[in-house]
């Protein structure tokens, strides 16, 4: 059978292979780049799900507060003129690190409020970071061997797998014993001192249950008189 005869009947001349009337073959070459691009589609997708995600934690305690006025309960005491100045310098210095949050959980004490504040005059990405007060951070910090596990609950609770930097505001000496729990490290964290951490995991309870206690990398630890 010749060409135009193949196709008066509706066979595909380089197929041989009938055809529903009315539509046209696809050529072999066609159709062979786009099995070739959805090979390259499966395999860049299968690669970028191999490379590890990094999480980053910080861990930061709040800045100097004032003891001016003592009849004040522990939970309502502001910052002191030093506590304010360091809280805008680390700030500077998560900036300039790149360390920049995407959710911030604090301690809903005034002292804690009142260091982010400061940290969201001087960084716009701290203002743009989803906040929430947490009250228990405050009471937690002072339990002994209670802080790491509450955050990691409070971290997987409110987290969300596009969030790769967190960073928690709390209080010694709940904050310290968790940072040294989770690197494995003895962490000493003064006032408006930040330890960062890293792990890896497609979530942060993938990253949680792979690190576990001990396993966090500490990246350094950012205080207001520490060089970048």
């Amino acid at each position: 059978m010749n060409a135009s005869a193949a196709a008066g009947v509706g066979i595909s001349p380089s197929t041989s292979k009938p055809l529903a009337m009315g539509l046209t073959p696809i050529p072999i070459r066609l159709r062979w780049r786009r099995s070739c691009s959805m090979i390259e589609t499966e395999a860049e997708l299968a690669e970028s799900e191999a490379q590890p995600v990094f999480r980053r934690l910080i861990l930061l305690r709040h800045a100097k507060s004032s003891w001016q006025h003592t009849a004040l309960r522990d939970h309502d005491r502001p910052l002191s003129k030093t506590g304010r100045a360091d809280a805008a310098l680390v700030s500077k210095k998560l900036q300039h690190m790149g360390w920049i949050p995407q959710l911030i959980l604090s301690s809903d004490a005034l002292r804690t409020r009142a260091t982010l504040n400061i940290m969201q005059e001087q960084v716009r990405g701290f203002l743009e970071a989803e906040v929430h007060f947490i009250s228990s951070f405050y009471s937690i910090a002072a339990m002994d061997g209670q802080t790491a596990d509450h955050l990691q609950r409070t971290i997987c609770q409110y987290s969300r797998d596009e969030i790769l930097t967190i960073m928690c505001m709390g209080h010694n000496r709940g904050w310290e014993e968790a940072a040294s729990m989770f690197t494995g490290a003895s962490i000493e964290l003064k006032t408006c001192n930040a330890a960062l951490l890293e792990a890896t995991g497609k979530s942060w309870e993938e990253a949680f249950s792979v690190a576990g206690f001990g396993g966090w990398k500490l990246q350094g630890i950012v205080t207001p008189s520490s060089n970048l």
